[in-house]
């Protein structure tokens, strides 16, 4: 392994009361495929795997998850577990552009930096978490290395390599839009773009007038060249971890998570679908997130004693019963609640859960 670089920063952010910032070292780590950049919060804990962040095209560690780690419910479970989040190459601050010519790499190439990232923090055990592009890679990898994955929390993943007709509808797309707009396709829905709203302009304004666009689209070129998972059910290509898909009503990737759920085993997924979240949950809908992040890390054995919330308290009760009813029923089941409730409920383990919160 080559040179390794290390930064020390504090980054600001909003504090619960009693709370003392939390300090984050950024890391640089050379593998076969190029320079890796990632921060890491918090400390190692006995017995207890990192939290692992993959972040989407367009964005970077901060823009994609900072919503969702920074929310005051999300500070219980951080407090647990260290975490450490990836910027895919190019894609960190201050990047510089890569030089005409540069090859980037696919993206099962930088699911093959993970490890020497492992390697260098000592890190046995992940649980990871993806967005989009990010959600593949991680999967990728956990095909791979399914001893050192725990869990997958994968967001708005494709695992299907792009068609003729995909291929297609993307060129004609690109003759008449930049990639800026492309990428805003591909993370946001049509309704959420038209709608404009104070979200939107913001990430229109990060990616359009991002000084590293040209590092961007190689990410993105990158990310629609990529190959087919080829998960089956049943078969010898799935994953073998707890895994929670999530995607968001009306999401541009709806479509493609809910055929992944269709793939993987019945047994160690669960699947949420979120009302009134757009295309990017972590960033509209963060306290719904971390609800069900909480559960997911609960039915993993972690955080046995976590606080409830009012909602899932009121809950409970009936919750457990209907259970232990169903029992003996089908492994894939399906509980609904409204949009108002905002909270997640786990089902007993070894079932499928769509859940519409």
């Amino acid at each position: 392994m080559a040179e390794l670089q290390e930064v020390q920063i504090t980054e600001e952010k909003p504090l619960l009361p009693g709370q003392t910032p939390e300090a984050a070292k950024t890391h640089s780590v050379e593998t076969p495929y190029g320079s890796v950049t990632f921060t890491v919060y918090g400390t190692p804990k006995p017995k207890r795997p990192a939290i692992f962040t993959y972040h989407d095209v367009g964005l970077n560690y901060k823009s994609c998850f900072q919503p969702l780690f920074q929310f005051g419910d999300m500070q219980e479970i951080i407090q647990n577990f260290v975490r450490v989040h990836v910027d895919a190459p190019g894609m960190e601050e201050g990047a510089p552009v890569f030089p005409l010519g540069y090859q980037y790499p696919s993206l099962d190439q930088l699911a093959d930096m993970i490890p020497c990232i492992l390697q260098y923090l000592n890190f046995s055990t992940i649980i990871g978490v993806g967005v989009g592009a990010g959600a593949y890679i991680l999967s990728r990898y956990a095909l791979n290395h399914p001893d050192t994955v725990e869990g997958l929390v994968l967001i708005n993943i494709d695992p299907n390599a792009k068609g003729w007709m995909d291929w297609a509808a993307h060129k004609l797309t690109g003759l008449t839009s930049s990639v800026a707009e492309m990428i805003l396709g591909h993370l946001f829905s049509q309704e959420e773009l038209s709608r404009n709203s104070e979200l939107i302009q913001k990430y229109r304004n990060i990616i359009t007038h991002a000084p590293n666009l040209e590092n961007i689209e190689l990410y993105w070129n990158s990310y629609n060249n990529r190959r087919d998972l080829n998960f089956e059910r049943g078969g010898d290509i799935t994953l073998k971890c707890p895994v929670m898909l999530v995607v968001g009503d009306q999401a541009p990737h709806e479509d493609a998570v809910v055929e992944c759920n269709s793939k993987l085993d019945p047994t160690q997924t669960s699947f949420l679908k979120m009302a009134d979240s757009g295309g990017q949950p972590q960033l509209t809908q963060p306290g719904k997130l971390t609800e069900a992040f909480k559960y997911f890390l609960q039915g993993m054995g972690y955080m046995a004693s976590s606080c409830m919330t009012r909602l899932s308290r009121s809950r409970t009760a009936s919750l457990t019963s209907a259970a232990s009813i169903d029992g003996n029923r089908s492994r894939s089941r399906t509980l609904s609640q409204s949009s108002e409730s905002g909270t997640l409920s786990s089902g007993p383990p070894g079932h499928t859960m769509e859940v519409s919160c």
